[in-house]
C-alpha cells in the first residue's frame, strides 16, 4: 500500500466508525422524547423510566460519537490538505453550521440529564426536542458538504481556483436533497431496528415484561414507519445518481457498455478486463426502469469513461447489491409486523416475528456502512466529482502508516468501552 491508500483507509475506518454514532445521535433523541411524551400522557411509569434509561445510552453514544467526529475533523485538514485549500472555501460555511448544531446538542442534552425536576415537565421534555433536532441538523449540515463533493455548485472555477463562491448554492446543490433525505431516514431505520432487536431479545426471555413491550412499541413505530419511506428515497437517489454521477450509476450495477432496455444485474462477479459480469441473475430492461422509469431508456455504461475515471467496479457493485439486499429484508421486516399487529390489534410478539426482529437488528447498519461505501467508493477517483482527484488533495506527508495504525487502536480502544457501557446497560435492563 502506497501513502494514497493509507491516507484513504484511515479516513474510511473513521468515518465507517462516525457514522454509526452518528446516525445513533440521529434516531435516539427521537425515541427519548416519544418516551418522555406518553409518559406526560398517561402517566405510566414504564415510559419514564424507558425515557431514562435510553437518555443514559445517549450520553454515551454522544460522548464517543464527539471524539469521533473531532478526529474526522482533523483528519480532514491533515490527510486532504489539497482540499481543504481548494474548497474550504465553500464547505466551511454547513461545517460552522454543524458546528452550531453539535453545540446545541450538547447543551440541551446537559439540561436533559440534569434537568429532572429541576425543570417543569413540559419544559424539559421540550428541552429533548431541540436535542433531537440538533442531531437530525447536525447531520444534515454534514451531508450536504458530501453531497457538494458529488455534485459541486456555488463557484466559478477559473484555472486551479474556485471564484464567485455562493455558499448557500453550494449547500442547496443538486445532490443534496436526495442525501439528505436518504441519510436521515436511514439513521432511523438502522436505530429503530437495532433498539427493537435489543428489547425482541429480552422480550423472547421474558414475555411478560411491561418495560420491553413498551420499548419494542415506540422502537418499531419509528423502523417501521421509516422503512418504507427509505425504498421511496432510495428510488428518488437512484434517479438522481443516474444524471448527476453516470459513472457511479455504471458502477453500482455493473453495467459496462451503453444500451437502451438496460437489464439489471443481481449480484455477480464483475470483470472489468472483459467488460462483463458473470454469474448475475439479470431483470431485462430492470436498470432503465429504475433510474428513468422508462424501460426502454438508454443508460451509459462505463465504456464512455475513460479507464483510469472508473471506481472499483467489484467494491462498488457488491455493496450496493448487499445495502439493497439489507433494505429489502427490513422492508419485509416492518410489512410482515404491520400485518401482525393489524390483524391482532396489539403489539406484534409472535416468537417467530420476536426471532426475525433480533437478526433483523444489525442489518440497518450493514446498510448504512454499505451505503457509504457506494457513495464514496462510487466517486473515486474524484474527492470533488470531476474536478479534483483524490490523489490530487492527499499530503505528501510520508508514512502515513503510522497514523493509520495509531488511529485503528483508538478506535479498537473506543469501541470496547462503548461495548462495555451498552452491556452494562443491556444487562440493567434485562432485570427490568
Amino acid at each position: 500500500m502506497n501513502d494514497l491508500d493509507f491516507a484513504r483507509s484511515q479516513m474510511a475506518m473513521s468515518m465507517g466508525f462516525h457514522i454509526v454514532f452518528a446516525a445513533m445521535g440521529i434516531g435516539m433523541p427521537v425515541l427519548m422524547c416519544v418516551a418522555e411524551a406518553l409518559h406526560l400522557r398517561t402517566g405510566r411509569a414504564v415510559y419514564l423510566d424507558l425515557c431514562k434509561r435510553w437518555a443514559r445510552g445517549t450520553a454515551v453514544l454522544f460522548a464517543v460519537g464527539a471524539v469521533s467526529g473531532t478526529v474526522l475533523s482533523f483528519e480532514l485538514g491533515l490527510l486532504w490538505p489539497g482540499f481543504m485549500k481548494e474548497a474550504g472555501g465553500i464547505i466551511g460555511m454547513p461545517f460552522s453550521l454543524e458546528g452550531f448544531a453539535f453545540f446545541s446538542e450538547a447543551i440541551f442534552l446537559g439540561v436533559y440529564l440534569y434537568g429532572w425536576k429541576r425543570i417543569p415537565p413540559f419544559m424539559h421534555w421540550l428541552s429533548g426536542v431541540v436535542l433531537a433536532l440538533s442531531g437530525i441538523l447536525s447531520g444534515v449540515f454534514v451531508v450536504t458538504a458530501n453531497a457538494w463533493m458529488n455534485a459541486p455548485a456555488g463557484f466559478k472555477r477559473v484555472g486551479d481556483k474556485f471564484t464567485e463562491i455562493d455558499p448557500i448554492a453550494a449547500m442547496l446543490n443538486p445532490g443534496s436533497l436526495h442525501e439528505v433525505l436518504h441519510m436521515t431516514l436511514a439513521a432511523f431505520v438502522a436505530l429503530g431496528f437495532a433498539v427493537a432487536g435489543v428489547h425482541a431479545f429480552f422480550l423472547l426471555r421474558d414475555r411478560a415484561s411491561e418495560f420491553h413491550r413498551a420499548a419494542l412499541k415506540i422502537a418499531l413505530i419509528l423502523a417501521c414507519v421509516s422503512a418504507p419511506l427509505q425504498i421511496v428515497s432510495g428510488d428518488f437517489s437512484a434517479r438522481s445518481v443516474a444524471k448527476l454521477q453516470p459513472a457511479k450509476l455504471a458502477a453500482m450495477e455493473a453495467h459496462y457498455h451503453t444500451e437502451e432496455g438496460a437489464p439489471l444485474f443481481i449480484g455477480g462477479i464483475p470483470n472489468d478486463e472483459r467488460r462483463t459480469i458473470e454469474y448475475a441473475l439479470q431483470i431485462p430492461k430492470g436498470l432503465s426502469f429504475l433510474a428513468t422509469h422508462d424501460p426502454d431508456a438508454r443508460i451509459v455504461g462505463l465504456e464512455e469513461f475513460p479507464r483510469a475515471d472508473w471506481p472499483n467496479v467489484r467494491i462498488v457493485h457488491w455493496a450496493f447489491d448487499l445495502m439493497i439486499a439489507c433494505g429489502m429484508a427490513l422492508l419485509g421486516a416492518s410489512v410482515w409486523t404491520g400485518w401482525h399487529g393489524w390483524r391482532k390489534h396489539a403489539l406484534p410478539d409472535s416468537r417467530w416475528l420476536l426471532r426475525a426482529l433480533v437478526l433483523a437488528g444489525p442489518l440497518g447498519f450493514v446498510a448504512l456502512e454499505a451505503g457509504w461505501v457506494v457513495t464514496e467508493v462510487g466517486r473515486q477517483p474524484w474527492i470533488i466529482q470531476g474536478i479534483m482527484r483524490t490523489s490530487e488533495a492527499v499530503t505528501p506527508m510520508p508514512h502515513l502508516v503510522v497514523p493509520f495504525v495509531t488511529f485503528t487502536l483508538l478506535y479498537f480502544f473506543l469501541a470496547v468501552i462503548v461495548a462495555l457501557l451498552l452491556q452494562r446497560q443491556f444487562i440493567e435492563s434485562s432485570h427490568v
